[in-house]
């Protein structure tokens, strides 16, 4: 910190002649943070794991990010982050680290132009803390670890915004084309998510060029079509070729990219609806909630003490996995309840919210006599860039009625500017002893302590007491005293300051590192504690971070004992249908399976297994790899099952079908063979009628029906019927009976065989 300011031309200058030696270790804690053990990820998130797979296998599959071999359904999302994962796969061989790789590159990228963006303007210290503070964001480096789209996501944004500040900075209507349609590449990784920078973009190059109202308006209108012709370029290729030589577009009711693009992965995310036809996919929430709630680290610790402890933990994820308006204080997901607090409320405030204090402090700073008429200095125009990007942002958070923990990276880029711009802006304001703004400096190390302890305070029991202590004994102790030498100049203010800026990346810093240290969940990334849950909530004493997988639960055609009574799933308060999920019947509130499922009273996971929803506990059934299999559908076989299928298919394209992805993933991971989800990710896709599965049994495509009374939505008709003309095979031909069988989702189910002539 010391002569900050003083050096900053002249660090500039230095800098554009040597590597910057303080980013160095920067950048090797963001690749230790982002790269360090995906190796042990073995199959990362399943779901989009299978896709790679099936896309490795031809270009048409490639094309059109089928989720299956076989072409009959794609995954949930546009295809552009998995192209990317899919040439890596190509290069270094399909694994779980391969198809991880380009989500931690980016993140490790994200940091790094970050450094460059703020640099340039407010100094290269200011460009260093904002590097830090990105890669210390816990929610950077969970989601950066595992194969979901968000981490590139944000990348790709960040790249647009450097053309962005280069068009501004040349005045070449060029840069402003690329920037856009940068824009539109993104809306192809994870479609109306990329476009909430917009208003930033806007803002930012109507307040920042110096051209006509004229020129601004048509350059604008110009970058806006080619964004919106390149967003919906893929979707308009996919939507106008004939759904019979396509896959079926997955998570649409009607077959269309544009519908998903703007319904189930737009709008209705944030009226919480993510429903396009009435309740099929909120039953696809649902099931995805209660999926992710199980994939819980294992406890190696057999003590009585650990045992207490599980079980206390299962009580705690049982009271979580509620539907909204189920009185879940934390939201579906661990999202907190909608309003302007939102973002400090417990499941948010330990993924993104560590520095908003500061934040808030340092845009008072950054933005203190700007006057709406008159010229604006640069810092200013791209501290309102920031200001644009993080407020729509935050404000969709806050009112959201459906997204997970892991869609907050979004949020990661301007916190993370405004930390660094405002470390050395009210670093200044204090050293120059600016009346009211000098106070700025030491209020937002209080303030920002303080909500750092509040942040750890549900985890005492996991952390201890003494980091939460010490983080506010410092906090409070750093801010007073600088408070009290603010009139003295010398070397020890400019350590306490350093050290101020010390203490509060401090927890951020080990919770950043928490997917490591307790192992991670690829599905339903976050950071803490209780990273393998994926949920959010308060931690568990578990201390093996190598299992992640659906502890409890069986593959296909395993059998299993183990349920618990007093870990039923509570139904939403105040639901319409007695206290019902959507299919289930009411028996004094506990969540029961779908009608027509034999489990009856237990709760079905996403492909069948039934367990009452109950979370595993220190003895619980160990994997026999010291690889994690995690990400929502641990990609275990019943090898039992495969071979019969193996060994009786007479040639059917393929191998068995079965009600949705959490069962077909696994399989199609292992085997490359095309395994039919035939209501798509959650089972509730319209995509099959029976006329169509008659045909395709007459064309000897498929014979084999594994079903585990999952199939709702579109699909409860061809279930029926399946049933009513198949031959049911017995379970000593395919099912394990071993006790100690892999573990996966989608057991206690039953193997058909159909043959029309």
């Amino acid at each position: 910190m010391k002569h900050m300011n003083s050096e900053v031309k002249e660090e500039r200058t230095s800098n554009k002649k040597r590597i910057d030696l303080f980013l160095v270790p920067i950048v090797l804690i963001a690749a230790f943070l982002n790269l360090f053990k995906i190796w042990t990820d073995e199959y990362a998130n399943a779901y989009y794991t299978a896709a790679v797979k099936s896309m490795l296998q031809s270009l048409h599959n490639f094309f059109y990010a089928s989720f299956d071999p076989g072409g009959y359904v794609t995954i949930d999302k546009p295809p552009v982050v998995f192209w990317i994962q899919t040439i890596s796969a190509k290069i270094f061989g399909f694994h779980g680290w391969s198809v991880i790789l380009p989500q931690a590159l980016a993140g490790i990228g994200s940091v790094l132009l970050l450094y460059v963006l703020v640099k340039r303007t407010f100094g290269v210290w200011a460009g260093r803390f904002a590097a830090l503070a990105m890669a210390l964001t816990p929610i950077v480096p969970a989601v950066s670890r595992t194969n979901n789209i968000d981490s590139m996501l944000v990348f790709t944004l960040l790249v647009a915004t450097w053309m962005l500040f280069r068009a501004v900075r040349t005045a070449k209507f060029g840069w402003v084309l690329a920037a856009f349609a940068m824009i539109g590449v993104a809306f192809n990784m994870k479609m109306l998510q990329a476009y909430m920078v917009l208003p930033a973009f806007y803002v930012f190059y109507v307040v920042a060029t110096k051209i006509n109202w004229k020129k601004k308006i048509a350059f604008l209108t110009t970058a806006t079509a080619l964004m919106l012709a390149v967003s919906v370029s893929w979707a308009v290729v996919v939507d106008s070729t004939s759904a019979d030589k396509r896959p079926y577009m997955g998570s649409s009711q009607t077959n269309s990219v544009l519908e998903l693009a703007f319904g189930y992965n737009g709008i209705n995310r944030l009226t919480g609806n993510t429903s396009v036809t009435g309740s099929s996919h909120k039953q696809s929430a649902q099931t995805e909630q209660q999926t992710a709630s199980s994939e819980t680290k294992q406890n190696s610790n057999s003590s009585a003490d650990s045992s207490q402890s599980s079980n206390q933990r299962k009580s705690s994820s049982s009271q979580k996995m509620q539907a909204p308006g189920g009185g879940n204080q934390n939201g579906m997901f661990n999202t907190g309840n909608p309003g302007p607090f939102r973002l400090f409320q417990k499941g948010l405030s330990d993924q993104i919210s560590w520095l908003l204090p500061f934040v808030i402090f340092s845009i008072v700073g950054l933005f203190a006599g700007v006057k709406f008429k008159g010229s604006y200095t640069t810092k200013q125009k791209e501290s309102l860039f920031w200001l644009a990007w993080l407020l729509p942002v935050a404000v969709f958070f806050s009112i959201a009625g459906f997204f997970h923990q892991y869609y907050l990276i979004m949020l990661a880029p301007p916190i993370a500017a405004f930390a660094g711009a405002g470390a050395v802006a009210l670093w200044s304001m204090y050293k120059q002893h600016n009346g009211w703004k000098s106070w700025l400096l030491p209020g937002g190390i209080l303030t920002t302590a303080a909500l750092q302890v509040y942040i750890m305070s549900p985890y005492v029991s996991s952390i201890g007491v003494a980091p939460i202590a010490g983080v506010g004994a410092l906090g409070v102790i750093l801010a007073l005293v600088l408070a009290v030498r603010k009139q003295r100049k010398n070397s020890l203010t400019n350590y306490l300051g350093a050290a101020a800026m010390v203490v509060l990346l401090a927890m951020p810093a080990y919770w950043a590192m928490t997917p490591i240290i307790y192992g991670g969940n690829s599905m339903l990334p976050s950071a803490g504690p209780d990273s393998s849950s994926g949920m959010g909530g308060p931690p568990s004493t578990a201390t093996n971070s190598k299992q992640s997988g659906f502890n409890g639960m069986q593959p296909p055609g395993s059998s299993s004992g183990n349920s618990s009574s007093n870990n039923q799933m509570q139904p939403p308060s105040g639901s319409s249908n007695g206290g019902q999920m959507p299919g289930g019947s009411s028996n004094n509130g506990q969540m029961q399976p779908p009608s027509g499922s034999s489990n009856s009273g237990e709760m079905q996971m996403p492909g069948g297994s039934s367990n009452n929803s109950q979370m595993p506990n220190s003895s619980s059934s160990k994997s026999s790899s010291s690889k994690r299999k995690s990400g929502g559908m641990n990609a275990e076989v019943n090898k039992k099952l495969l071979n019969y299928l193996t060994k009786n298919n007479t040639g059917e394209k393929y191998l068995f079908a079965t009600t949705d992805s959490t069962s077909a993933a696994p399989y199609i991971i292992k085997t490359g063979e095309p395994v039919m989800a035939m209501g798509g990710f959650s089972g509730s896709d319209p995509i099959l009628t029976v006329s169509k599965l008659k045909a395709m049994i007459k064309k000897g495509e498929v014979k084999y029906f594994y079903l585990s009374g999952m199939g709702k939505g579109g699909q409860s008709d061809v279930i029926t019927w399946i049933k009513e003309n198949s031959k049911e095979i017995p379970s000593s031909k395919w099912q394990s009976t071993s006790s100690s069988a892999q573990q996966g989702p989608s057991g206690n189910g039953t193997l058909y065989e159909i043959t029309l002539k």
